[in-house]
């Protein structure tokens, strides 16, 4: 590409090596999360949240597990200030969650920040200023020890305003810009603000480790996540956060590494919302300890609804590839992965598996609210025998043969591709019906009766049959045969002078009860080509005789 000598790296690392959270290979337990939904978020959305969807998404929030949420810039507009209050004022924050806020370092900014929180009982008052080479030298003009005083003064106002005010207040800072900030300073400036607020065991402070824009692999990132917690004042009453944002597409990586790299709290935003690219996706993180037997300590077993709240409160679309909330994430079109899958759900069934591991699937798509009906298996062109199988057996209790199975998967994917469209399960089993099931021309049976016969042919059949054509023929066929299945073939070999092997008979019960119906199926090679029929009755002789019949009338057709 053009231009790429303008480009040089814009990161800073340790300045010691810092590689302890690479020998851990899983997170273990949940971190504190906070939503960011309704701040970062929302403030990255084309028409903002009213009032009242604000409020609706707050309770969501609190609903599915958080414990904090930050509400907004009560100091930056007159519709953030009026949501604070609602929530404080209509007593919506529920005694075990904590509302959070931000502030610059600014005295009338902090000023009105506590205004907004007045009758508040708990909150987390959330400081930042930017600290990056790029910002101390092209926004502020401002040597270090400046831009350490703009913070160092931040933090006292803070205290000193939460000492006037009613409420129960703990203090965050944020180095906003950490990633382009030199690590020395990162931490120099972190240091100084605990200095003036001195956490303890009742009233821990946290620092917070923005990755306002991603400048780096991961791995960089959780090395200097790592220096910053080992080198800490106060470590031990210090939660240490990081709040990722997706510019390279690497937000989810930097909260994880950074977990492993000693962050306790994570900041981010259901499905990712947030400015440019977005902010860490929460769902994704949980979802992704989920699948490693780790409670992330949110409830999300209806992510269906929580992807309905999102969608209509912010006007965004959750794309249908964005993981386990996407729309297609869980379906597979392809041949290979739809019998994979089919065989590992089958599997599981026969093994009475105490561990999820099927093929393709990273968690049970019923655990998050989805449905293996539509969710797993989906047809078009690609598709093949096992997931057409596996849709006709789960859905509509069609348990065909395996070559009925091949042969019907190939009649679905001619279709499907000649309408150049995904094909519905009703569409599916349409083709099945008009074309395999119950079979009655141009021979219909009318009635049949076995006797047992004495010598080595053990049954004789007699069958009554409607051909149809130019004239209604009735055909009275009598046979024997060493069953009577059997019988009835041979009779009919003779009948209609036809010649087929390597027959294939399967039947079951297609639901339980007195009233329920067996389905029958039979398949036979003939002309090279296998002609098969599906029936259907309360009687399973005569489901069998009606599939053979139909079979034979695919035979007399071609």
């Amino acid at each position: 590409m053009k231009n790429v000598e303008k480009y040089a790296k814009g990161y800073f690392m340790p300045p010691e090596p810092c590689y302890d959270w690479a020998k851990k290979d899983a997170i273990t337990h949940a971190p504190i999360w906070c939503s960011v939904d309704l701040r970062d978020g929302n403030q990255a959305l084309i028409i903002p949240m009213s009032l009242e969807q604000k409020l609706e998404f707050f309770q969501y929030l609190v609903q599915i597990g958080f414990k904090e949420i930050e509400v907004g810039f009560p100091a930056a507009s007159e519709t953030e200030f009026e949501f604070l209050r609602a929530l404080i004022d209509r007593n919506l924050i529920p005694e075990d969650v904590t509302v959070q806020v931000l502030t610059q370092s600014r005295e009338h900014i902090i000023k009105k920040t506590f205004e907004a929180l007045s009758g508040v009982k708990q909150a987390i008052v959330h400081l930042y200023n930017s600290t990056s080479v790029a910002q101390r030298e092209q926004v502020f003009k401002k040597p270090k020890e400046e831009i350490i005083d703009i913070a160092v003064t931040g933090a006292r106002l803070v205290q000193e305003y939460a000492a006037k005010t009613p409420g129960h207040f703990r203090f965050e800072y944020s180095p906003e810009s950490f990633t382009g900030t030199e690590m020395e300073f990162a931490l120099e400036i972190s240091n100084r603000v605990l200095e003036i607020w001195q956490p303890t065991p009742s009233t821990p402070v946290i620092i917070n480790l923005p990755s306002t824009m991603q400048l780096s692999m991961p791995h960089v990132y959780a090395s200097q996540v790592e220096y910053i917690s080992k080198h800490l004042k106060y470590r031990e009453n210090v939660i240490l956060s990081v709040h990722p944002h997706n510019d390279r597409g690497c937000g989810i990586a930097d909260a994880e590494m950074g977990m492993l790299a000693g962050a306790q709290r994570v900041e981010g935003t259901l499905f990712g919302n947030g400015e440019r690219t977005g902010n860490t996706d929460v769902v994704t993180i949980a979802l992704n300890m989920f699948a490693q037997g780790v409670d992330p300590q949110l409830s999300l077993e209806n992510l269906p609804q929580a992807a309905e709240i999102y969608e209509r409160v912010t006007g965004l679309s959750i794309p249908p590839r964005q993981p386990y909330a996407g729309e297609l994430v869980f379906t597979a079109f392809s041949g290979s992965h739809q019998d994979a899958i089919a065989k590992g759900m089958h599997w599981r069934q026969d093994h009475n598996c105490p561990h999820w591991n099927v093929p393709y699937l990273m968690i049970d798509p019923k655990d998050i609210g989805r449905n293996y009906e539509g969710d797993i298996i989906r047809i078009n062109s690609q598709s093949g025998k096992g997931g057409i199988g596996y849709l006709m057996e789960q859905k509509f209790g069609y348990n065909l043969p395996p070559k009925i199975r091949e042969a019907f998967g190939y009649a679905v994917k001619s279709v499907s591709d000649h309408a150049h469209k995904e094909l519905q399960p009703e569409e599916v089993f349409a083709v099945f019906e008009e074309n395999y099931l119950n079979i009655e021309s141009p021979v219909r049976l009318l009635s049949y009766k076995f006797d047992a016969i004495l010598g080595e042919n053990g049954v004789n059949s007699t069958l009554f049959l409607t051909k149809t054509g130019s004239k209604i023929e009735e055909i009275k066929i009598e046979s024997t045969g060493n069953g009577r299945l059997d019988a009835v073939s041979n009779g009919i070999k003779a009948t209609f002078g036809l010649d087929y092997e390597d027959f294939v008979y399967s039947e079951h019960a297609l639901s339980q009860g007195s009233t329920s119906l067996a389905a029958a199926y039979v398949g036979f090679m003939q002309g090279g080509k296998l002609r098969w029929a599906v029936s259907t009755d309360h009687d399973i002789m005569t489901a069998s005789v009606k599939a053979l019949i139909g079979a034979v009338n695919q035979a007399l057709k071609a």
